[in-house]
């Protein structure tokens, strides 16, 4: 579903009039809000297939610190690789790569580890990588990154649209309070477990989201 379609599948639900775009009544830019907020929530909740990016980065000789253009500061890292020397990355505490950056001998070689170290002038994460790199090498970070707030009635939302919209109702009905309908607390409740069928689902077809690790 679009965004504008959701905010109506939501005015649907509560019985109320559909509009034409998002922001045409207050209470449909109400809903829209309800909308983004569900998704946000909704992305939090799983590393999902569909938010998958990869984030390629080209090293120039003797410079360590690069930004991840497009990923933002809220992402979850799936896996860093160097293709250009078929080598995995690791990825290691900010304490261990400033020491490495500032204590001599420096080394100058094919970068095998990275830490990331705040953000550029876009907000967009910055990341070291060390060694430093010695040469062009083409560093790949495979990254699930959030979809930008909707605003556009025309975008399409990338999580699941009937987990979306039951999320937002249920945010609604919050905010409006009991009608006579479905209660709030009963429409989260089926929100809950339809997310967690979703999960369950996605996560079959993944064998790292199956593996539990005793810590």
């Amino acid at each position: 579903m679009t965004y504008l379609e959701l905010v109506n599948d939501v005015l649907a639900r509560l019985r109320e009039t559909s509009v034409s775009t998002v922001t045409e009544t207050t209470y449909s830019t109400l809903i829209g809000k309800f909308v983004n907020d569900a998704k946000r929530q909704i992305e939090d909740a799983f590393s999902w297939n569909v938010l998958g990016q990869v984030i390629t980065v080209t090293t120039v000789a003797s410079t360590a610190s690069y930004s991840l253009t497009g990923a933002g500061q809220k992402f979850q890292v799936m896996d860093v690789i160097n293709t250009t020397s078929n080598v995995g990355l690791t990825n290691i505490s900010f304490v261990d790569m400033n020491r490495k950056l500032n204590f001599t001998p420096l080394v100058n070689s094919i970068p095998t580890e990275f830490a990331f170290d705040g953000v550029d002038g876009s907000y967009d994460t910055k990341v070291n990588l060390y060694p430093i790199p010695d040469g062009v090498y083409t560093i790949k970070f495979a990254l699930t990154v959030p979809q930008a707030t909707l605003s556009s009635g025309s975008t399409v939302v990338f999580v699941a649209d009937t987990l979306v919209s039951q999320n937002a109702y249920a945010r609604a009905l919050v905010e409006r309070g009991e009608d006579g309908g479905l209660s709030s607390s009963e429409a989260y409740l089926l929100y809950k477990a339809m997310l967690a069928d979703y999960i369950a689902l996605e996560g079959t077809r993944y064998p790292e989201n199956q593996e539990f690790v005793a810590t």
